[in-house]
């Protein structure tokens, strides 16, 4: 199989990480989800431990200046007095995502990758999403301290901040179809059904 690059996105409970943990296996190739922050870290020189305080996060602060923080790909030097800015932080993990893309076939979850990637070749951007009470259920079984009105609240609340990253350096809204090549829902198809249905567009990404 000739380079190619799978980007995930997924809502909250909708089983992307599992998705992309067994897609990764049937094709035969990495992913990449918090191992980025470490290489981000080390090409920077930055404390791993920053890259994680703002990994798919920004403060509220933040949001309300979100026009101005579309990402450029400019990174800035040791020097500045904004080199550990949450800015700079995504700057350097997203040079790492488009230099990983650049040189093998890989899988990465989340971090604005169908975005960072969008003008690059053999790339299939994927979108993971299910009906809020299959998220419910699938949150409840591994939670199961928490109220039905706790996983309610966990789910809104992770989906606010992904959204909120997402457009903080996009400019573009998280949900947006136009941003993804396919769209599945977990809930209809199981995780299985949906690496299957991956693997089967794959091709049609390719060349």
């Amino acid at each position: 199989m000739e380079k190619c690059v799978i980007t995930i996105a997924r809502e909250t409970g909708s089983g992307g990480h599992n998705i992309t943990r067994k897609l990764s296996a049937a094709l035969g190739i990495p992913y990449y989800d918090r191992e980025l922050l470490r290489l981000a870290s080390d090409v920077s020189g930055i404390h791993e431990g920053l890259f994680g305080m703002a990994d798919e996060r920004i403060g509220v602060r933040e949001m309300l200046f979100a026009a101005q923080r579309v990402y450029t790909g400019e990174i800035l030097p040791p020097d500045s007095d904004d080199f550990v800015s949450t800015q700079n932080l995504f700057n350097f993990q997203a040079k790492i995502i488009r230099d990983l893309a650049a040189q093998e076939s890989c899988i990465i979850l989340g971090r604005c990758s169908n975005y960072l990637l969008t003008d690059q070749p053999n790339v299939l951007r994927v979108f993971i999403h299910a009906p809020m009470e299959a998220r419910i259920e699938r949150i409840s079984s591994f939670s199961l301290a928490w109220s039905r009105k706790e996983v309610i609240r966990h789910i809104k609340e992770e989906d606010k901040r992904r959204a909120g990253y997402y457009h903080y350096y996009t400019g573009l809204e998280w949900r947006d179809a136009g941003g993804y090549d396919l769209s599945l829902d977990s809930a209809q198809l199981g995780e299985d059904g949906c690496v299957a249905l991956i693997q089967r567009a794959l091709p049609l990404f390719l060349g």
